[in-house]
């Protein structure tokens, strides 16, 4: 293997270097990160003890107080270049994404790609962090709000988007005046360390403290240090649904503010009306894109019973033509999961489908030989199960799709609807009246909704996020920003006199 492009991002294959990004902190104790590609160690990255940790705060904390004082879109500008210098290094960082991570190159590309995307995004927004003005009751008053940083945020990131969901909350984050301590999985370190140190470089070479943005490594236990700590008024957390409802209890028990991005169970409504191959390259990338470990994958298909043998066939040929292996070969479609605990998830859930009188369609399966060395590499299958089975309603992070067969448009969202989660949904038709009541009230509960493109593939320019048990929070684009802002209300007195609202009168 290649590593020349660890060397381009700064990252030293034996010893990544601290977890801080700060060079004074010199843990003894290292996270050793394995390829599921083909089993290989990559490089260690230390684990901040707590006393480091410690460090960590006090550093963003007083850089907080430089970074907080610059206009909006000075730090703005700070953003740009750090887009600027993605641009230059997105080959070699989407390379260690696809090799760290598993997902296919042209994902990983991708992924770096909304990091530039979200820099360009949160550019123009320094200059738009717009309060309102009101008309106060009382005369000569003027009131107005106006929206103040909430000073450090924590970010804990996910192994299946080890970059572009932390550039989501940081560099939005960032142009809104806060700084960052960031959490990444400890599943996908290196790529981490590589963000780190391209920011690190700008910042210092703007005369910027390094403390603007800091990162930490390791277990749950850093991540415990980071919910239970009131100095950090906000915590971003994206991974499950158990995690997110303990991060959030944790926060809330401080009156901390949590914005949660937690588990998905996404599905396509597929009508008499849809378009049969849109449906097919929608349904299959959002099945098998990431080896199903998006949390926007699509894990049913709920599919009208008139068309339903047409589907199952088209979507049955296309499976058998799914190539799987190393996804740095642009050749192949699916990689690998990220490793044996998600090989076994896996598994397990073929087995509870069985269990539950499901039928493999196409079957699953670990794949055995020298091209799947690391043992992480899985068959993509579908399965034909009741949508009342209770492994329907759980999230498995692996490459399973279920079909279930509806007869009314109400019942298909009834089925989809009737999940814990509420992240992502779409529906394949060319009927008006079937979209727009999908989209309406009466139809999709989840957080984003879709018309004729499948669930999985969000751009950065609209609010991401989800309802129930995917948690509630928004990041990306749209009005976003405001998760990371404290808004405040003004009046403004500038008669001679102190009139009181609602006309009470209180004269001495």
């Amino acid at each position: 293997m290649d590593f020349s492009f660890l060397e381009k991002l700064g990252v030293n294959k034996t010893n990544a270097g601290t977890s801080t990004g700060l060079n004074a902190f010199n843990s003894k104790t290292h996270i050793s990160s394995y390829s599921p590609v083909e089993g290989a160690l990559i490089g260690r990255v230390s684990v901040t003890s707590e006393e480091e940790y410690q460090n960590v705060i006090k550093t963003a904390q007083a850089a907080f107080k430089t970074w907080k004082t610059m206009p909006a879109p000075k730090r703005g500008e700070i953003v740009r270049q750090y887009g600027e210098v993605l641009r230059e290094h997105k080959e070699a960082l989407g390379r260690l994404v696809s090799y760290e991570m598993g997902k296919s190159l042209q994902e990983g590309y991708g992924e770096v790609q909304e990091m530039i995307d979200i820099c360009d995004f949160a550019v123009g927004l320094s200059r738009q962090l717009y309060g309102l003005t009101m008309h106060s009751e009382r005369p000569k008053h003027r009131m107005y709000e106006q929206w103040h940083p909430y000073g450090v945020v924590g970010i804990i990131s996910a192994f299946n988007f080890p970059v572009a969901v932390w550039a989501w909350n940081a560099m939005i984050a960032l142009v809104c005046g806060d700084v960052c301590v960031w959490k990444p999985s400890e599943k996908t370190p290196l790529c981490a360390v590589a963000c780190q140190n391209i920011l690190s470089k700008v910042l210092k070479d703007n005369n910027l403290p390094e403390g603007v943005s800091c990162m930490v490594t390791g277990d749950y236990k850093i991540g415990e240090l980071l919910t239970q700590d009131t100095r950090i008024p906000l915590i971003s957390a994206t991974g499950s649904t158990r995690m997110g409802k303990i991060v959030g209890a944790t926060v809330a028990s401080r009156m901390g503010e949590s914005l949660l991005e937690l588990g998905g169970n996404n599905a396509i409504i597929i009508t008499q009306n849809a378009d049969l191959d849109s449906v097919l390259v929608g349904a299959v990338f959002g099945a098998v894109g990431t080896c199903g470990q998006r949390c926007t994958s699509t894990r049913r298909l709920i599919i009208h019973d008139s068309i339903y043998d047409n589907v199952k066939q088209r979507l049955v040929k296309a499976y058998n033509q799914i190539k799987i292996g190393n996804p740095l070969d642009e050749n192949n479609h699916v990689g690998p999961l990220i490793d044996k605990d998600a090989v076994a998830a896996y598994q397990n859930t073929i087995l509870e489908i069985e269990k539950q009188g499901g039928k493999m369609l196409v079957d699953g399966g670990v794949l055995k030989g020298d091209e799947y060395i690391s043992g992480c590499y899985v068959k993509p299958c579908i399965a034909e199960i009741s949508a009342e089975s209770n492994i329907v309603k759980q999230e498995t992070f692996a490459p399973i799709l279920y079909l279930l067969k509806y007869t009314d448009l109400e019942e298909a969202i009834y089925i989809q609807n009737n999940v814990p989660q509420g992240l992502s949904s779409a529906i394949m038709t060319n009927d008006l009246r079937e979209a727009e009541l999908f989209l309406s009230v009466e139809g999709s509960d989840c957080g984003i909704a879709n018309v004729n493109i499948g669930t999985s593939g969000a751009e950065i320019g609209g609010a991401f996020g989800g309802e129930k048990e995917t948690g509630g929070g928004r990041e990306s684009g749209s009005d976003s920003w405001r998760a990371y802002m404290r808004r405040q209300t003004n009046t403004i007195n500038y008669s001679k006199t102190v009139p009181l609202a609602q006309g009470i009168k209180f004269d001495l």
